[in-house]
């Protein structure tokens, strides 16, 4: 932290953001006059904002417009990717898709938290059964590939949907939980954290988590003394989840320097530019490839000697043999397909809006009790929610249902719904997520980011990893801080 003349300068992060506290800001409200962070005159606060803090592990991606749908030609005949335009708001991206060292940070965490309820830990574990081909010798990898130090920096894979999903919840508290800690105001006490007590940002904001208090923030309401942390205070970042599909292929794109006079005059096919897979950027590297992938059948590595990508399976996550796109992200084609928060639908690009498109919500609220006081978590120590109502909802016009997965795949205006049936006429149901990019078993046709493909949300392959994001919150630019 910083001195500022005689203030401390607390970088405090709700939503990602920071302030300065200061006692004597003086600032008066251009709406009524009276003065802020001052508790003769109500103690309303107002904090000064610099910019939103970027979090551990993540890259900036500044959104914008651009076309999405597949460049390729549409070999699989699916007619699933149409070119539509549309607009994505800015975001963090990991780097780096998430590594099998970075997964054992999480299973370590879900034993430690856990130790009187070992089915979670279960339910939490990679397939390393699905390195197993009927055809194949794979047994080193089911044995050694999650767990060896060999592999600590290869992507993790063999985790489905709802893993992953699972995955970023745990990291949003862990990581909140470390910026509380950095800032001083409370105590690192693991060892009293198990069960459903244990640091759970909604939870804690909520009132209904008490951590070890180390130092309280001033409490500027008249008579206040100390409180703990409000989301208006900027102390806790927004929460890890997955990619949505436009934000992923929009990332994967990487036009970022691409444009000119706010035009992008070139589609590109891959993440790179060009229509090759091999590199030109420097004389030494000539001839070497872009990304981990199967160049022909039974070719995924090249000949001994010189080695074209050195990865018959997965690559390190960060590597100098595979450059980044634009946006500095690492293996945004090859290596591991990476799974997105989408519902798929074939229609997705002609059916959704043109502003952040997206299919998979569905509304919820914190469960109260009969008195409306929201008191109940789960086992994991997490708020419980329960669908919205219409009733609920009876005077909006935006949304009147809590699910709206299914929008525009039901007539609106009969009684009378098509769905999709899974096992009777499709393979897709509301539990078929989207996943994109190609990995080391693919040819290249799947490594152009607009082109996508679908699995049940509860299945896993030895293809598939996946990397968290984060929302950004106020400008879409960013300094670079």
């Amino acid at each position: 932290m910083k001195i500022v003349s005689k203030f401390l300068l607390l970088s405090m992060i709700v939503t990602g953001m920071f302030y300065t506290s200061s006692c004597s800001q003086g600032n008066k409200s251009s709406n009524t006059g009276w003065k802020y962070n001052d508790h003769k005159w109500g103690g309303f606060e107002k904090h000064k904002f610099k910019e939103q803090e970027t979090g551990p592990g993540l890259i900036f991606v500044e959104g914008g417009t651009f076309t999405m749908g597949s460049s390729e030609t549409d070999l699989t005949y699916d007619h699933n990717n149409f070119k539509r335009r549309i607009s994505v708001s800015s975001f963090y991206m990991d780097q780096t898709e998430v590594t099998n060292f970075n997964y054992l940070e999480y299973l370590h965490w879900i034993m430690l938290l856990n130790t009187d309820n070992p089915i979670i830990y279960k339910k939490s574990l990679p397939d390393t059964l699905v390195w197993r081909d009927k055809l194949s010798y794979n047994e080193p990898y089911v044995l050694y590939y999650l767990r060896h130090p060999a592999y600590r920096d290869y992507p993790v894979v063999g985790v489905s949907w709802v893993q992953a999903a699972e995955y970023c919840k745990w990291r949003t508290d862990r990581v909140n939980e470390m910026i509380m800690v950095r800032e001083g105001l409370i105590k690192l006490e693991i060892q009293k954290q198990t069960g459903d007590n244990n640091f759970n940002t909604e939870a804690y904001l909520l009132g209904l988590y008490q951590p070890d208090i180390k130092k309280e923030l001033k409490d500027f309401s008249p008579g206040g003394k100390g409180r703990q942390v409000r989301m208006e205070d900027g102390i806790l970042l927004p929460s890890y989840r997955l990619p949505t599909e436009a934000e992923w292929e929009y990332a994967a794109s990487g036009f970022k320097s691409a444009g000119y006079n706010e035009n992008v005059d070139v589609k590109r096919i891959y993440p790179w530019n060009g229509l090759t897979m091999r590199r030109s950027d420097t004389e030494k590297a000539r001839g070497k490839m872009y990304a981990n992938y199967t160049r022909g059948r039974g070719d995924g590595a090249g000949i001994a000697g010189n080695l074209n990508d050195a990865a018959l399976y997965t690559y390190r996550v960060k590597d100098k043999k595979f450059l980044p796109n634009d946006y500095g992200l690492y293996h945004m084609a090859g290596n591991v397909s990476e799974w997105t928060n989408d519902i798929y639908r074939p229609l997705s690009l002609e059916d959704m809006t043109g502003f952040n498109p997206y299919r998979g919500n569905s509304y919820k609220k914190y469960k109260a009790d009969a008195d409306g006081y929201l008191s109940e978590k789960d086992s994991l120590g997490r708020m419980i929610y329960i669908d919205v109502t219409e009733e609920d909802n009876a005077k909006r016009r935006n949304y009147k249902r809590a699910d709206n997965i299914g929008f525009k795949d039901e007539l609106q205006y009969t009684d009378i719904e098509q769905k999709y049936e899974y096992g009777a006429s499709t393979l897709i149901d509301n539990a078929a997520r989207v996943y994109k990019g190609g990995s080391w078993a693919d040819r290249a046709y799947w490594m152009s980011p607009g082109n996508r493909r679908f699995l049940d949300q509860e299945q896993s392959t030895a293809t598939i990893g996946f990397r968290c994001v984060v929302d950004r919150v106020g400008d879409m630019t960013s300094k670079g801080k």
